[in-house]
């Protein structure tokens, strides 16, 4: 059995912080970049952020740059997303993915092989 699970989410009000994380079952994480992936209600999957297999790169996208921070600790297969100053406008289900390969872009969806089934994260009031 191969999976990522995702956990950590929840409601929280406008300001407030959640941590994610993305726990791997069934396979090394250590070889694998990870990118966690948002999808809200009417909107198409976006890339949040990416770190590569050994931590020594990682990106964001602008609406959540300096908020939040992605991490892993390959000992205990898990990757982190710590989310800071959360606005309604992050409200969806986040995902996190597994790649092995890299084309140049860090969120081309079909390079990402293994996919967690998601967590809810509502930033509400």
């Amino acid at each position: 059995q191969l999976q990522l699970v995702e956990s950590g989410g929840g409601l929280v009000q406008p300001g407030g912080s959640l941590r994610l994380s993305c726990a791997a079952s069934g396979f090394r994480l250590d070889f694998y970049a990870i990118g966690w992936f948002r999808q809200a209600p009417g909107k198409e999957r976006e890339g949040v952020s990416f770190i590569s297999s050994r931590g020594e790169i990682t990106h964001y996208r602008d609406s959540v740059k300096g908020r939040f921070t992605i991490s892993r600790d390959n000992a205990k297969n898990t990757v982190y997303l710590q989310m800071n100053s959360l606005k309604p406008e992050d409200t969806a289900v986040y995902y996190c993915a597994a790649r092995s390969t890299y084309s140049g872009s860090y969120y081309s969806e079909y390079e990402y092989h293994f996919w967690g089934r998601g967590t809810q994260v509502t930033v509400s009031s």
